[in-house]
């Protein structure tokens, strides 16, 4: 039996999930979880789940905000049997637990970072910052162009052609040159075997083939030079950095409402995303306050600088002084 975990917090109309069929799914914030969550209220290796024969187990691994199935608090590495359709919280964060027959989530690595990049994008997006990669012409004829890769897998394409993606009216583009490409935290790039080839770098790549696009590297198309900011997954990793958020001990997080029948009852994953309603029970991705920057000194002396100043002068006034007795003595 596969166990697909869906992300009942949030805004999503449409709330992500992810079908495993594996002994053990970690849950948390950290990088290497099955099931990433980029709250901070979420450990960074929060709880887990198991299969135990024909059913499967809850575990969790002494987070810092616990673990609930329901309202009930589990005790630190004390196993729960849990069953399909299941609602189970870790920190703030509720998921919904789908048992069935179905076959898993292929790429799972892949799929498990644009679940975490996508909640993260809502938090963003909510905060009225960019919510995905930008890719920009930093130098050349179309220096200033630019446009956002906010869909994974969806291919953005760069060429002359006014129906481009990032149209450009460089002569040595081709029509289509280049294709543009997220997958999970990552940017590929694919020459359209274009007529004179495109740059990543010192190096010149095979056309028709994916290759992955570094933030450090510059890329040449024709005569731009292309570069692009993720501050999706810049803030991921400063959530994945900061320490666990203690939750107050009076905090309620309630659980989703799920329209349509008994949260214990079977129910298939792909019917998830309909039977959840609009409420909102808990945040998820909230991004960490940033320290804001220490304002330079002003300009001029301080009292400090004064008292110094006249010591300074005192001291050549007695030093002149003393040359002047000791020539004078001579």
């Amino acid at each position: 039996m596969a166990l697909t975990v869906v992300v009942r917090s949030g805004d999503s109309q449409s709330p992500p999930s992810i079908t495993f069929d594996a002994p053990r799914i970690v849950i948390g914030r950290g990088e290497g979880c099955e099931v990433r969550l980029p709250d901070p209220s979420v450990s960074h290796r929060h709880a887990s789940l198991r299969q135990r024969d024909a059913e499967y187990v809850v575990i969790d691994e002494g987070s810092t905000n616990g673990t609930f199935v329901g309202q009930v608090r589990l005790s630190p590495h004390s196993p729960r049997a849990v069953k399909s359709g299941d609602l189970i919280r870790v920190g703030r964060v509720w998921l919904e637990l789908v048992i069935e027959h179905v076959v898993p989530t292929q790429q799972q690595q892949v799929a498990t970072a644009e679940i975490a990049l996508g909640l993260v994008a809502s938090a963003l997006a909510a905060e009225g910052q960019a919510a995905a990669p930008v890719v920009r012409v930093e130098e050349g004829p179309d220096q200033g162009s630019q446009v956002e890769l906010s869909e994974f897998d969806r291919p953005c394409v760069v060429g002359r052609s006014p129906k481009a993606d990032l149209s450009v009216n460089d002569s040595d583009a081709s029509r289509r040159h280049v294709e543009l490409i997220r997958h999970g935290a990552r940017v590929f790039v694919r020459d359209l075997n274009s007529k004179n080839g495109t740059r990543l770098g010192d190096q010149t790549i095979e056309p028709n083939v994916e290759v992955p696009w570094p933030a450090e590297r510059n890329l040449w198309v024709g005569q731009n030079r292309l570069g692009y900011e993720d501050p999706v997954n810049e803030a991921l990793a400063e959530l994945e950095r900061v320490a666990d958020e203690r939750m107050r001990k009076s905090e309620s997080v309630e659980p989703p409402k799920v329209v349509g029948g008994d949260t214990g009852s079977e129910s298939k994953a792909g019917e998830a995303g309909a039977r959840s309603d609009s409420s909102r029970p808990a945040p998820i991705a909230a991004l960490p306050k940033r320290t804001a920057a220490r304002r330079p000194a002003k300009a001029g002396w301080n009292l400090t600088d004064v008292l110094v100043a006249l010591l300074a002068l005192v001291v050549m006034g007695l030093s002149l002084a003393g040359l002047l007795w000791l020539f004078g003595s001579i």
